[in-house]
């Protein structure tokens, strides 16, 4: 090569290098795959192809607890990332760790953005906010959990697959004609502990611990071995003997369940909307949760559940410029409007979902506004605006193990229940020492 197309050549490639290290990039852990991961990867995309100055980088860290562990190890060990994403139930535990999180709007109000938490949905940003009223982690997904009904096993059992069962009673009548039809696996849910302990007190109007559901402060104790609670999980353990309810696991195993068409009904996130329409090759339909019609309260509404972005302490000012320019893309209508419709999860902006109501979305797929309608179902209660107990992560666990003791037949749901409290009591104690102030 000629001396002088040398030196242009390296003088190019120095201003080319010059330029890619003046990007700052972004490292987003989380905890999504398939259809969901996809289209986390798209948005992420997106922004990168929106601007020159961030670059975002999505890494998948395995399941919430498993990426929230991850994080941790990560932060004391200097190498945290940027944006973590971490489950409802992480919140309590995350809003504790003061030294390793920047909160959000600290953050938006440094960099000089603009940031109005009213713009959010109040039944989310609430969730995530502290007692003044300022949002500490940023809502991305956030669900709640409903009743799908695969439409052609239905008609193959005879039943009206137009309507669906409003109560468990009613749902126990269509189990026994799916049974009988040769349907194998009648009914599955996901995530087993948020559905059918924490979702079913909301949804009845029940405390699932005192102190608000723990937002009223740590001091809170776990209610959820009352007569009501008690009687249901004997109902789905009474429904696993007959057939008609089979466990899948503790996250969303039950989801793929459903959409092969192994199981008829399932009861699950909001956000499965994405892979069920994906996968699912037969005819189904998107319904409010079943409801015991014997408790004078219910329906009341449901809560969210889904997961919020956390942004990690020690990052460069021109980091935290980066994630708030991200963030402002993630929050804007278009972006929101387009999560929503593809996932199934609920817009996190009044904007986006008045966009998503005004285009006629709602009415062209029946359906996607139920977790909406059912989030909104009547005002909130204390028994009903979410929960939020310290380690909670350990909490729920607790809970599972209890609940697959009973579905296993080693032992009778009150005592399980019991248990539960018992020992969930014993976490909220140790996290109450911890965080006195």
């Amino acid at each position: 090569m000629h001396l002088r197309t040398l030196a242009v050549a390296l003088a190019a490639g120095g201003l080319f290098s010059a330029n890619a290290q003046a990007q700052t990039e972004i490292q987003w852990w989380h905890s999504m795959t398939g259809a969901l991961g996809d289209k986390l990867n798209e948005i992420a995309n997106g922004f990168n192809a929106s601007q020159k100055d961030y670059k975002v980088v999505a890494v998948y860290r395995g399941s919430y607890p498993e990426s929230m562990t991850a994080a941790i190890a990560a932060f004391r060990a200097g190498s945290a990332p940027h944006i973590l994403q971490v489950f409802e139930v992480g919140t309590a535990t995350m809003m504790a760790a003061k030294g390793a999180v920047k909160p959000v709007y600290q953050m938006m109000k440094e960099a000089g953005e603009p940031f109005e938490p009213k713009n959010y949905l109040p039944a989310v940003s609430g969730y995530y906010s502290d007692s003044k009223g300022n949002l500490l982690s940023l809502p991305f997904n956030s669900s709640t959990p409903v009743f799908y009904v695969n439409k052609d096993a239905y008609r193959k059992a005879g039943l009206d697959a137009d309507q669906p069962p409003k109560t468990w009673k009613e749902f126990a009548a269509a189990a026994g004609r799916l049974k009988a039809s040769g349907q194998g696996c009648v009914y599955s849910t996901g995530w087993p502990a948020w559905v059918h302990v924490e979702n079913f007190s909301a949804w009845h109007n029940l405390p699932i611990g005192t102190r608000e559901n723990g937002i009223a402060g740590v001091d809170t104790e776990f209610k959820v071995n009352s007569p009501a609670h008690v009687k249901h999980v004997e109902m789905l353990a009474d429904f696993a003997k007959k057939g008609w309810f089979t466990y899948s696991g503790r996250r969303n195993e039950a989801e793929a369940r459903f959409f092969s068409g192994e199981c008829a009904m399932l009861t699950s996130s909001s956000g499965a909307q994405a892979n069920i329409r994906r996968n699912a090759k037969f005819d189904f339909s998107v319904n409010f949760l079943p409801y015991h019609d014997e408790i004078k309260s219910a329906p009341q509404n449901s809560i969210i559940g889904g997961a919020t972005l956390w942004v990690m302490s020690g990052k460069k000012p021109a980091e935290y410029k980066g994630v708030t320019r991200f963030f402002s893309y993630l929050s804007s209508t278009g972006v929101q409007a387009d999560w929503s419709k593809s996932t199934g999860y609920v817009p996190i902006t009044n904007a986006a979902f008045e966009a998503i109501r005004k285009e006629g979305f709602y009415e062209k797929v029946p359906g996607a506004d139920i977790a909406v309608r059912q989030l909104n179902y009547k005002p909130p209660t204390p028994n009903s605006k979410g929960l939020r107990f310290g380690n909670y992560v350990q909490g729920r666990e607790v809970i599972e193990e209890e609940m697959e003791a009973v579905f296993a037949g080693s032992k009778d749901a009150k005592a399980a229940m019991d248990d539960a409290v018992r020992r969930g009591n014993e976490i909220l104690r140790r996290f109450e020492a911890a965080n006195k102030s």
